[in-house]
């Protein structure tokens, strides 16, 4: 017989529990852990815990288990219960209620539900115990169902007991104590439950808005929406390859669940201001892009200028010049004008870099030849515009289009610094902040140093880079090979760009290596 202290020891045990519950973050673990203290206080051999369909129509196994049997289903087992257990049906298909199962009653009528011996119990269909009782030898005895209700009084979920275990290890029945103590735990755990639901929903609701806006970019620009989600996959790879560090100046790095979850929506929302990014810098394939691309109109010129030469051409032999040469003197002029469109027409797509000699013959295009405007004025034949934008060194984009590009990070960090994030979210803003910074102070918005950057910073500042080198989708580029990739990435360590004890990480872990096979295309994976 129990004794006041057994009792109180396992009240004691409850109020422990209940702390243990309000701290669990993973619903897997939770589900688990409500399963397993339900059994520990009722000394029960084995338990199942159900959660209700959310169309309210069946029960679905979650946790099972039965330690005199060694069985084990869902939780932290690693085995699935999904596809061992059917659903149990709440209604029969007249649309009554399918009180015949017991978990379904404790569910239909609210109510806890104690048996003695399933063997003796009448109005209950225990016939799916006994096939499991004579396909195992096990004998399933006294059962306590008892559901789970949350606060607005809607049962949330089941927990079924089997087989209370006596002092001498024999099978007795379910205690009023029991029934008790797993009546006042159901409650405690559906509130956790509940909490947690709660929680996950509201998780989910804010990654689909997040993942909303990153749709948005991805509208205005499938070059770059593409960017938004591979980043925070290549920040967590190295994130974690951080975190499984031993030596070195990250040995005591250390993400817990809640860390890992911050930095994740802080590299999903990174670019969150491009937003802002008018659309025609944001995708400039070539340099004369705008909303259309201008060298057509550079093209159009040169056919005015042909057909000036044509004009002059008859005139000429009208005036009595020897027909030959005159048609000679046209022929180069005309062979003359579509070498230099074909070099304009290059030079019009932005490289890696533009040779000194290729924007000065761009310079001399703009100068040798004249043409008449619509207004009928003598005019260059590049506007100053044109020769800013075919004279780009680098890429397709010109110094005030770059700082239109680079504004969005500002915006980013505008963006986020008015939203009210939650404590264990505090750090977006800076996360996101600071993928422009540079270790050496030289970066952008608040050029920072390495000093006053978080490690998470770091990382997704390396991340957005390596992605940017070896993206195969961008409009101005074909997705870089791996090796060339790797070298530019051991230069932007050394000249101080990116952080070099990540770097070496990066490297020694290989996370490049996980990241280009999901990511980059066979042709560019040459190490």
């Amino acid at each position: 017989m129990e004794t006041p202290d057994d009792l109180f020891q396992r009240l004691e045990q409850l109020n422990d529990i209940g702390a243990s519950l309000s701290n669990e973050r993973n619903l897997d673990r939770l589900l688990e852990k409500i399963l397993m203290a339900a059994k520990t206080i009722t000394r029960a051999d084995g338990g199942t815990l159900y959660l209700v369909s959310d169309d309210r129509q069946r029960l679905h196994f979650q946790i099972v288990r039965t330690d005199s049997l060694n069985i084990a289903f869902g939780g932290t087992s690693g085995q699935p219960v999904s596809g061992k257990f059917p659903d149990l049906l709440l209604f029969k298909p007249d649309g009554e209620p399918n009180t015949t199962m017991v978990a379904v009653d404790a569910v239909i009528g609210k109510k806890t539900i104690n048996i003695a011996d399933a063997y003796c119990a009448e109005g209950f269909d225990f016939s799916g115990t006994r096939k499991f009782d004579e396909r195992t030898g096990y004998r399933s005895q006294s059962f306590l169902t008892v559901p789970m209700q949350n606060h607005e009084g809607e049962i949330i979920g089941v927990l079924q007991l089997i087989n209370a275990q006596a002092g001498d290890g024999q099978v007795e029945a379910f205690t009023r104590a029991d029934q008790q103590l797993a009546e006042s735990l159901a409650s405690q755990a559906a509130i956790a439950l509940t909490n947690r639901q709660l929680v996950a929903q509201l998780e989910e609701l804010f990654e689909s808005f997040i993942k909303m806006i990153n749709s948005a970019i991805d509208e205005k620009s499938p070059y770059t929406g593409g960017h938004c989600q591979r980043v925070p996959e290549l920040t967590m790879m190295l994130a974690e390859a951080v975190n499984a560090t031993t030596e070195g100046p990250l040995a005591d790095f250390q993400l817990t669940e809640k860390d890992r979850y911050e930095l994740r929506i802080a590299s999903l929302m990174h670019d969150c201001g491009k937003v802002t990014t008018p659309v025609h810098v944001v995708d400039k394939a070539t340099k004369l892009q705008t909303i259309y691309d201008r060298i057509h109109i550079v093209d159009t010129r040169f056919e005015v200028l042909k057909r000036d030469a044509e004009v002059r051409l008859w005139q000429k032999i009208a005036q009595g010049a020897e027909r030959v040469v005159a048609e000679n003197e046209f022929a180069t002029f005309c062979q003359q004008c579509d070498a230099d469109r074909d070099f304009l027409r290059k030079a019009n797509v932005g490289g890696e870099r533009m040779r000194d000699e290729d924007i000065e013959r761009v310079k001399q295009i703009g100068q040798q030849y004249r043409w008449r405007n619509v207004d009928g004025e003598d005019a260059p034949f590049l506007t100053e515009n044109e020769l800013e934008n075919l004279t780009i060194r680098a890429g397709t984009l010109t110094g005030p289009e770059r700082q239109i590009i680079n504004h969005h990070i500002v915006a980013t960090i505008k963006m986020l610094e008015q939203l009210p994030w939650p404590k264990h979210l505090k750090n977006v803003p800076e996360y996101a902040g600071g993928h422009h910074e540079r270790m050496d102070g030289k970066g952008y918005p608040k050029g920072l140093k390495r000093e006053e950057m978080s490690w998470q910073a770091r990382m997704m500042g390396i991340s957005d880079i390596f992605e940017a080198l070896t993206a195969k989708d961008r409009p101005y580029k074909d997705g870089m090979k791996l090796s060339q990739a790797l070298g530019i990435l051991e230069n932007f360590k050394k000249n101080g760009h990116i952080d070099p004890d990540l770097h070496a990480i990066f490297v020694k872990s290989e996370v490049y290596r996980d990241y280009a096979a999901q990511f980059l295309g066979p042709q560019q994976i040459d190490c």
